[in-house]
């Protein structure tokens, strides 16, 4: 068989498979509430700035398809895909947003330390976006109509401070790890 550059190694997936571990046990670290308070975009954050756009974003979607598949990952220890169909299902797809939009910005713009922030800070935008009118859409036709404003009170404006400081910690620790993981 035959590799390209582009192949992923056994090491590769290796930490791929780790920090989807990491986010399906942050996951588990909730609060709850209509959009339940977690651990995992500070998983999320931790794995694009660990393993890249490319790498991270394969984490989440391994973590995805293991809750598709009805392993407990997701928050509140639920799997199966009835969770992404659920309200804060956009969220979760949101991840994938999050670590395309890394990627992309990453590659336009280079990798200096302030514009992996600011790549960060626009995936969790993306994310709150795609989450958010996937929440209106949901809870619509299960509950009955929602403003947008109480859709950003339930699902936004109470997360913008813890996760941009999940964020900031992500990306400390990153650093740190990335001088001790051969990464």
């Amino acid at each position: 068989m035959q590799t390209t550059a582009s192949s992923l190694s056994i090491r590769d997936l290796t930490y791929c498979a780790i920090c989807a571990a990491l986010i399906a046990i942050c996951s588990w670290l909730t609060i709850p509430a209509a959009v339940p308070f977690t651990l995992q975009t500070f998983a999320v954050f931790l794995s694009l700035e660990l393993l890249g756009g490319k790498r991270g974003t394969l984490s989440v979607l391994i973590f995805i398809l293991l809750g598709c598949i009805g392993i407990p990952v997701f928050s509140g220890f639920m799997g199966g895909f009835g969770v992404l169909l659920g309200t804060t299902g956009g969220y979760i797809i949101g991840f994938i947003f999050m670590g395309l939009s890394y990627r992309l910005i990453l590659h336009l713009f280079g990798e200096a330390p302030v514009i992996r922030v600011i790549a960060l800070l626009v995936g969790l935008l993306i994310c709150y976006t795609f989450g958010t009118a996937w929440f209106v859409l949901v809870y619509t036709a299960k509950t009955g109509p929602i403003g947008i404003l109480a859709a950003l009170g339930l699902c936004v404006f109470p997360f913008v401070l813890p996760d941009t400081i999940k964020l900031l910690l992500a990306f400390f620790l990153a650093k740190r790890l990335r001088k001790v993981l051969p990464l």
